[in-house]
């Protein structure tokens, strides 16, 4: 008997899910890196194991594309709400997280974000409001946060300008950050409304960052850029964010079910 799974989309950010939750499916690094393969696997960004949960309706595992495991990912959230339906509770490794599914529109309730240098975590005691550190291209005083997985946001005057496919992989790696990090880099277009691109740790480029929105609109929010309910737009699409100081972070957005298929079981 094959593996099912669901490829599902959120603003072109790809996913394959599968649902563990009656069947039992064992996944490491190189199961899930040999199913993002775009050439001899079946392809995405991550790939989302579906598990039971002792106290949350089901348990959420994320991939990366390189086969390593992260702690959270919003257009994966508003995917599995879809698939689960109703008023989900997800458990992830950043946290139990509330999903609505009700619509074209999941909504997700982040979590509040976590500002700390060693929440984020960096490699020491650092202000990570306006960090004063850079790197090539005009990417400097960047914000720092943790939204269940660590982001660096950079204002800049076009993000479209910016080299991120190259300068995005160094500051991933970049031994200020022990966990590596996601490379944000944004620009205002408006009181309430942004323009993001994402370089994510384990995946490279991609066509939307949920979490990455989340991030940059609190980042914006706290520097007083712009409202406390935001137009996040991405490559993919856009997403709403909607957050305020002491609050836990709402993102909505569209989540998209391709098809459904089947993998061999002794597949990767």
């Amino acid at each position: 008997m094959g593996i099912r799974f669901h490829k599902m989309h959120g603003l072109g950010n790809d996913f394959v899910v599968i649902d563990a939750r009656e069947m039992p499916v064992t996944m490491d690094a190189a199961r899930a890196a040999a199913i993002a393969d775009r050439h001899t696997g079946v392809g995405c960004d991550q790939l989302i194991l579906i598990e039971p949960s002792t106290w949350a309706d089901a348990r959420m595992r994320i991939f990366n594309a390189d086969g390593s495991e992260v702690g959270a990912c919003g257009n994966a959230s508003r995917c599995v709400a879809l698939l689960l339906g109703g008023h989900p509770r997800i458990e992830t490794a950043g946290g139990v997280i509330e999903a609505r599914a009700s619509g074209d529109l999941p909504s997700v309730d982040m979590g509040a974000p976590r500002f700390g240098w060693d929440e984020i975590p960096l490699a020491y005691a650092i202000d990570s409001f306006h960090m004063p550190v850079g790197w090539d291209g005009g990417l400097d005083t960047p914000m720092a946060i943790n939204v269940g997985n660590p982001h660096v946001i950079f204002f800049v005057p076009d993000c479209d300008a910016v080299d991120l496919g190259t300068i995005g992989p160094v500051i991933e790696h970049d031994p200020m950050f022990p966990e590596r990090i996601n490379v944000n880099v944004a620009h205002v277009v408006g009181p309430d409304h942004l323009k993001l691109r994402v370089w994510e740790r384990g995946a490279g480029l991609t066509q939307a960052c949920g979490t990455g929105a989340c991030a940059t609109a609190v980042a914006a929010i706290r520097r007083g850029l712009v409202g406390n309910r935001v137009k996040v737009s991405l490559p993919g699409g856009d997403l709403q964010i909607d957050w305020k100081p002491g609050g836990t972070i709402l993102m909505t957005g569209p989540a998209t079910h391709v098809f459904t298929g089947e993998l061999a079981d002794s597949f990767g």
